[in-house]
């Protein structure tokens, strides 16, 4: 299917996820760069591209599932390229009903040919026709007897990462997050907390006479999600810095690190990039405390500089340094220490798929040992009585509840409640001992853990 400009927009797809295959960078940036290089195609299109590809990446599993009942050749036995188009012919037949499957059959045959593979053509069009004309009398697993495997192909989840859950969680409340991580993830925007009153309105009306669709997020009034997300950069506001992207999960770890703390002066993020919650603290304690955001590489701290120049945060300071290496000079000089950590990143599959196909048991381990490393480091940069948040983006006991009782058991440091800076819905008994565990399908937000340590002094 070619555009108005020539484009073949199953191409670009068919490119993308071939350099995937390759083990590339992550998908939502490969998408992000494509759209933009494409940007002057039809909202269609570019719409048509975004969500095959990403249902490509988020399906894959299941789609090699139902391959597997119609291909005499494994799938991890193709070409990559044959592997890439018929996941694409899979999906579309499966899973976008306004596209002809005579579309979806035909093109891939024609993508094929033309990539070189004409000798393929036939075995292309004979296993998607096949799926097409059996896709609704399909063999799933059986859910009482295989469980484990009927949640892996009906969710795309690698049975591994279900076991571990089921195990943490239970069935119910697995099948939950495996439903939610499957479902489009809104967009929510932090409005900056130091526009008055009248700016917020005007705002909020500019965003909405521009279809932007702002709701207020259930758990903070500052938090908007938006129902139209194309152009971000372009929406009222955006330039002036009157707002940021930000998921909610990441909003909660400041508002968790600040709150009650008045008297903050200094707050050290020692992970920043991209800078979300470095900038969202520097807007909170504007004209009355600084924050030092700091990560490993100049592309990352600049990245964090741009956030803090459109924001107009001149209390924002960024610097390069490795969180793994101590800073003997930053001893015991922070109020505050934001320690959000690398991690496995399994709490938002929803906004990246292609994390659950990367991570392995054993790379579970390699991240924890090195956030070990880096809290031993983080620890000794607060002051006495001063306060550690220690967060991720994931969903692993290994590197979220075990290790802050790791960190508890090894340095003068005990837990404090985080309810003051969770809204009501996110409080339980483990909030007030001091540890939030928010979940995709459970919480409005992004999968995040948060714990909040302060020094004994």
């Amino acid at each position: 299917m070619k555009t108005e400009n020539g484009v073949n927009t199953r191409g670009l797809v068919l490119d993308m996820l071939l350099e995937l295959e390759r083990g590339g960078e992550y998908g939502n940036l490969l998408l992000k760069n494509v759209l933009d290089k494409y940007d002057y195609l039809d909202g269609r299109d570019k719409a048509f591209i975004k969500r095959l590809t990403e249902g490509v990446l988020e399906r894959r599993i299941q789609l090699d599932y139902v391959l597997g009942q119609f291909s005499k050749t494994p799938v991890n036995k193709c070409k990559p390229l044959i592997r890439c188009l018929l996941r694409m012919g899979a999906y579309q037949i499966l899973f976008m009903d306004n596209i002809p499957d005579s579309a979806a059959c035909n093109e891939a045959v024609k993508l094929a040919e033309s990539r070189h593979f004409h000798q393929l053509k036939g075995f292309v069009n004979g296993v998607l026709r096949s799926i097409s004309r059996g896709k609704d009398t399909l063999a799933w697993p059986d859910r009482e007897r295989e469980a484990v495997r009927y949640f892996s192909v009906m969710y795309s989840m690698p049975e591994w990462i279900v076991r571990m859950w089921l195990a943490d969680y239970g069935g119910k409340v697995t099948e939950r997050m495996l439903q939610a991580l499957l479902e489009p993830r809104p967009v929510t925007i932090r409005l900056s907390q130091r526009i008055s009153a009248q700016e917020k309105e005007a705002l909020l009306t500019a965003l909405e006479e521009c279809g932007a669709q702002p709701v207020v997020h259930p758990y903070l009034d500052y938090a908007y999600t938006l129902g139209k997300t194309e152009g971000i950069a372009s929406l009222p506001g955006f330039e002036k810095g009157q707002f940021a992207i930000q998921d909610v999960s990441s909003m909660l770890v400041t508002e968790c690190a600040l709150a009650g703390r008045d008297s903050t002066q200094f707050l050290l993020d020692v992970c920043a990039a991209p800078g979300g919650k470095a900038v969202h603290a520097a807007d909170r304690l504007y004209g009355s405390g600084r924050v030092q955001a700091r990560d490993i590489s100049g592309y990352k701290a600049g990245l964090i500089q741009e956030n803090a120049r459109r924001m107009g945060l001149e209390n924002l300071e960024v610097r390069i340094w490795d969180a793994t290496v101590p800073d003997e000079g930053m001893k015991e000089k922070a109020d505050v220490v934001l320690a959000d950590l690398p991690c496995s990143g399994l709490g938002v599959i929803g906004r990246k798929p292609d994390i659950k196909y990367r991570v392995t048991p054993e790379s579970l381990q390699e991240v924890a040992a090195l956030q070990r490393r880096i809290l031993a480091n983080a620890a000794m940069y607060v002051k006495p009585g001063g306060r550690l948040v220690y967060s991720t983006c994931t969903i692993n006991k290994a590197e979220n509840e075990e290790q802050a009782a790791w960190f508890a058991s090894h340095f003068p440091f005990t837990l404090q409640s985080l309810n003051n800076g969770l809204p009501e819905a996110c409080r339980n008994a483990e909030t007030e001992a001091g540890m939030c565990q928010l979940l995709p399908g459970i919480h409005a937000a992004d999968g995040f853990f948060i714990a909040c340590f302060v020094r004994k002094e």
